[in-house]
């Protein structure tokens, strides 16, 4: 089976609608979201092709959907669910919001382990709550979760707990006995944890992702683990995530959803996903295979001259490095020159300084004067490519290019970006990009 994983057409590429390809302007390569270009896998797009002649586009049915996700959580992760726990939700975030508003109250506290998918700061401000960071600690050179300063923000009132598991970007996959340390704090405390679990497809092989909720005791009484076929199978314009109870208590609190979490879903997204769970496992094994990204094929033009592409903004926090097309023998030129009235050309980039800490973010680097290095020189830090690698500066003055505005957090990194190894999640392990 073809799986288009070797061979990327750029100018194919650059033909679709998405957000990720209209975003900037051609000369861009874009990485500020955490999309793959891969070829959809062939069940996802025959459900689609067969909905469309069809002409079936109307509201989304849940039928089916707990059935199918439980086959797939179990051939996946070993975890045995039952299919009425499992609440169909349009996406992880919507999730997220709606359980909020269900489980705490404005202002409370909700914890984080920054640096961590940027969203979450918009979401939990967005639904009235204060976020409460406890960073990742890395005492030898293994991500971990600070176990002292989680019960210390549980003690101190926080009322939720947003966990990323397995961590984006850090690529961190929590052992068993991690999680079961952070569903006793919850125990003890009555802190809710969500248990943002949508990269957990893409872990490596040999490496095992354990559910949240499938630990049972306190883990299943004070949690709930969100879930998506929309990043392993690249479906997520499609709209469909689930929210999966483990317990009578939590299932009570699910059942309180609204309607509008059902019809918020897209009908496409729970056609992709049931697809996607019940025969795409062929493709996703040949996808976790090869975690590196594929070819991407050259365009013509004077881009393709210069061998270098701008970098856009990203989506992921300040692990992830510009990608570059190194430029071929005897190109000439380097950096594209901006249009008319758009980003000034960037001064050479380089690793950054140890002055990045674990839950920087941009803005408030700024107010407090950490966004200066100790030369006096302005470091930017950047969040391009999905995780992968090393935190950059400007050695001179930070020149903005064209992107959406949005949080930076993220540590010093080494030179070179880790490689994919044990613990580790192929959808933000670091992998070197590879030339054109």
């Amino acid at each position: 089976m073809r799986h288009g994983f070797e061979d990327l057409d750029l100018d194919r590429l650059r033909r679709r609608r998405s957000e990720k390809w209209r975003a900037f302007p051609p000369d861009v390569l874009p990485a500020f979201v955490a999309e793959m270009d891969y070829d959809l896998a062939e069940p996802v797009k025959e459900a689609l092709r067969s909905a469309i002649d069809l002409d079936d586009c109307g509201y989304a049915n849940p039928g089916g959907v707990g059935e199918t996700f439980a086959r797939f959580a179990a051939a996946r992760h070993g975890w045995t669910v039952d299919p009425s726990l499992v609440h169909l939700v349009p996406d992880v975030m919507a999730g997220v919001d709606l359980i909020l508003s269900l489980a705490t109250e404005p202002g409370d506290g909700v914890v984080i382990n920054t640096p961590v998918y940027p969203p979450f700061f918009d979401h939990i401000r967005g639904a009235g709550r204060r976020i409460v960071e406890v960073p990742l600690v890395r005492p030898d050179g293994r991500w971990e979760i600070d176990f002292e300063a989680l019960e210390a923000a549980f003690a101190a009132g926080a009322r939720g707990y947003l966990l990323c598991s397995p961590h984006n970007p850090t690529g961190r996959v929590f052992s068993a006995a991690d999680l079961n340390r952070i569903a006793a704090l919850a125990e003890r405390y009555g802190v809710l944890v969500m248990s943002d679990e949508i990269h957990a497809p893409l872990t490596l092989p040999g490496v095992r992702h354990t559910p949240f909720v499938s630990l049972g005791g306190p883990a299943a009484e004070h949690g709930v683990t969100l879930a998506s076929a929309s990043k392993a199978f690249n479906v997520a314009g499609l709209k469909a995530a689930v929210a999966v109870a483990g317990s009578p208590a939590v299932q009570r609190l699910l059942d309180r959803l609204p309607a509008a979490s059902q019809y918020g879903a897209g009908l496409f997204g729970v056609l992709a996903s049931l697809a996607a769970w019940d025969e795409g496992g062929g493709w996703l094994d040949a996808r976790a295979a090869r975690p590196g990204p594929g070819r991407i094929r050259r365009p013509a033009g004077a881009a393709a001259a210069a061998g270098l592409l701008r970098p856009a903004r990203g989506e992921l926090p300040g692990l992830g490095r510009r990608l570059q097309v190194q430029p071929r023998p005897g190109a000439r030129g380097g950096v594209p020159e901006p249009r008319p009235g758009g980003p000034r050309r960037r001064a050479p980039l380089r690793p950054a300084g140890p002055g990045a800490r674990p839950g920087d973010d941009r803005d408030e680097q700024r107010a407090a004067g950490r966004h200066r290095g100790p030369d006096g020189r302005r470091r930017r830090l950047t969040q391009e490519g999905a995780g992968q690698g090393r935190v950059l500066r400007s050695s001179g003055r930070a020149a903005g290019n064209r992107g959406r505005a949005g949080s930076s957090r993220g540590p010093g990194r080494p030179a070179r970006p880790p490689a994919a190894g044990p613990g580790t999640c192929a959808a933000t392990a670091g992998t070197r990009p590879r030339p054109a």
